[in-house]
């Protein structure tokens, strides 16, 4: 497929061996907000494991920009039958098509599966590359005849070059920590309203009476034996809901072999047994160093009060704290995150619908709903958690 304008080619790749790795992680350090969940491994082994492929409802259909031999964007494109594991909801779309007698699905997205973490998607060399990479998906969607489009979590360029390729946005909330000159979890507390921190103090004790104690594991430390405990504790959650987990054990064997120094494990011990665990993403810089936390996957196969507060947030804050990490993500979702220091932050997605009614349509509920996420932002920000009087 040609695009015209300075030569510019388009390729389709069916899975991510097909990509030149090298290339693609130089491309996406380059972005204005990297994450490692966008790094050709991680990519990789949700392929490579069967996590995310055509049986699982996650056709891979890479899209690469090229001008000569240069790679100058690419994208992870999915052609899906499904709207699970995306965390941005169509549900409503898809049955108004159907009530319609239309077919919403297959439809394309752009996203990191199961992933509801912000960052670059649209990888360019710069920001014409990056307006025409998005106007490629649209083309690349009308060929196969897609419903839509939907790009999700977007980063602020990705954002700008969807508008310029005529997208619709939408709009989110999550709940992310930001670090300040704190000396240790005590000083943090005290920053707090004197609410919020008598609740957060009664929760850990509440943990450390029960005779719990955590150690943590970053990268080479934790043990297959530890992989193996964490992925018992992580399958136990999903099916207590009723649902396999979407992320198979191969996955995080993966990742143990190729993106260990991203990996943080939290590992819970009571009465000489391992009971439960958290285990944590990390963004870093080039020296190795984290910068960025993400709460991701969480399981126990015992139940102590309060023990998920202090596994997915009180343990990872406390080492943010003492490592100088500088945000922690605490992912989709969760009004409740605001007791733990948890601030609003308004997410971005864009999309496109073929059929000229329903954008119409989608494209006046969006702007309600934008409304309606401004006037929550504003409610939320009335409810600090923090302190207002001087210490």
């Amino acid at each position: 497929m040609k695009n015209d304008p300075n030569d510019y080619v388009i390729r389709l790749c069916a899975a991510p061996a097909e990509l030149d790795a090298q290339a693609w992680n130089a491309l996406l350090a380059s972005q204005d907000a990297p994450t490692p969940f966008m790094r050709h491994e991680y990519l990789a082994a949700l392929h490579d494991s069967g996590s995310a492929t055509a049986r699982t409802g996650w056709t891979a259909s890479f899209l690469t920009l090229w001008r000569g031999q240069e790679l100058r964007g690419a994208c992870a494109l999915y052609i899906k039958d499904h709207s699970y594991g995306e965390y941005v909801f169509d549900w409503a779309w898809a049955n108004a098509y159907e009530q319609h007698g239309l077919a919403y699905y297959p439809k394309g997205l752009v996203a990191v599966p199961f992933t509801p973490v912000p960052g670059s998607r649209l990888l360019a060399a710069d920001d014409e590359a990056r307006r025409l990479l998005a106007e490629a998906l649209v083309a690349v969607c009308r060929q196969e005849e897609l419903s839509s489009l939907h790009l999700l979590f977007l980063s602020d360029a990705d954002v700008r070059a969807c508008g310029d390729a005529g997208l619709m946005p939408r709009h989110t909330v999550q709940f992310h920590w930001l670090n300040q000159p704190w000396t240790g979890f005590d000083d943090f507390l005290a920053s707090l309203a004197q609410d919020k921190r008598k609740k957060i103090r009664q929760e850990r004790r509440k943990v450390a009476e029960a005779g719990v104690t955590f150690r943590a594991l970053r990268g080479d430390e934790i043990t297959a034996a530890d992989w193996d405990f964490f992925y018992r504790c992580y399958e136990r959650t999903y099916r207590e809901h009723g649902n396999p987990p979407y992320l198979r054990r191969d996955f995080f064997r993966r990742m143990a072999g190729d993106m260990a120094p991203h990996w943080l494990l939290f590992v819970a011990r009571r009465g000489g047994s391992d009971i439960a665990c958290s285990l944590i993403a990390l963004s870093t810089d080039d020296a190795g160093a984290p910068t960025v936390a993400y709460g991701r996957y969480w399981g126990a196969l015992e139940r102590v009060d309060c023990l998920h507060f202090e596994a997915c947030y009180y343990q990872p804050l406390q080492w943010c704290i003492e490592h100088g990490v500088a945000r922690f993500e605490g992912g989709a979702q969760g009004e409740h995150k605001m007791a733990r220091a948890l601030m609003p932050v308004k997410t971005h997605s864009a999309h496109w619908l073929a059929h000229p009614a329903f954008a119409d349509a989608v494209e006046r509920f969006l702007e309600r709903e934008g409304e309606g996420i401004d006037h929550y932002l504003e409610h939320l920000g009335a409810r600090s958690p923090f302190r207002t009087e001087p210490a």
